[in-house]
């Protein structure tokens, strides 16, 4: 288990899915946790699920696709904890469709909450890391913008650009002991993929060199790790959390 006794974590998307499970490993690992996401109702739960096992956090209504919403958002828990110290851009939608249909709303919407609504708020949270000198961005990308997939041009340029994102923005902060990294998670339970049937389902498994699904707590672990200071050496990068579905260079 990481440890991250005392640092301040943010983590959007924190309602469910991947966002839930790396919010409970932060707090499971000592963090403090700002909960983040449209649905107060939602994190409620996952704060009290936290709270239960003896951690620690609190609930900010926030829309990553609406710039108002990032910044008072990112006011409104800097001044509840002083800082951020680990942001986790996890929140993410799909609006999946063939390209030459894709309705151009479609396009931006996708585009403007998982890929410009992290950007927004990693410069929003930006200057306490600086000034402290330490920071850890993990951006939740997927093996979709590795490798591309029939009917989610949109979805694939969102997290293939968070991956350019990642590497460039790396490259920026690196001297002021700030690390930025990417999770790309390959085929994982979680309500977005609790849509596919069966048969669907059982083929995408025997696309998984490991022979199953991955979970959300998969994803999480690695993000908890490279939130750590085990991984304070590892900057730019792009862990795959794949079951060895892709196997990047």
């Amino acid at each position: 288990m990481a440890d991250l006794q005392g640092r301040i974590a943010l983590v959007t998307g924190a309602s469910q899915g991947i966002g839930r499970a790396c919010a409970l490993e932060l707090a499971r690992s000592g963090a403090t946790v700002a909960l983040a996401a449209r649905n107060e109702s939602k994190l409620a739960e996952v704060a009290a699920e936290i709270e239960a096992a003896g951690g620690k956090a609190a609930v900010f209504a926030l829309d990553v696709a609406s710039e108002d919403s990032i910044k008072a958002g990112a006011k409104a828990i800097v001044e509840r904890f002083g800082k951020v110290e680990i942001l986790v851009n996890n929140a993410g939608i799909t609006r999946d469709g063939l390209m030459l249909r894709m309705k151009r709303a479609d396009w931006d919407s996708v585009l403007n909450t998982n890929l410009t609504g992290a950007f927004l708020l990693s410069q929003a949270l930006l200057s306490p890391m600086l000034k402290n000198r330490w920071g850890r961005i993990v951006n939740v990308s997927s093996i979709i913008g590795q490798t591309g997939q029939a009917g989610q041009v949109n979805y694939a340029a969102s997290k293939a650009g968070l991956i350019g994102f990642t590497r460039a923005m790396a490259r920026e902060v690196a001297s002021r002991g700030i690390t930025v990294n990417a999770v790309a998670p390959g085929y994982i339970e979680t309500q977005m993929t609790a849509v596919l049937d069966e048969k669907h389902r059982a083929e995408m498994v025997t696309q998984v060199p490991l022979g199953r699904a991955g979970t959300d707590h998969d994803v999480a672990q690695a993000v908890a790790f490279l939130a750590s200071d085990a991984a304070s050496y590892i900057t730019g990068h792009v862990l795959d959390v794949n079951g060895g579905m892709f196997m990047g260079g």
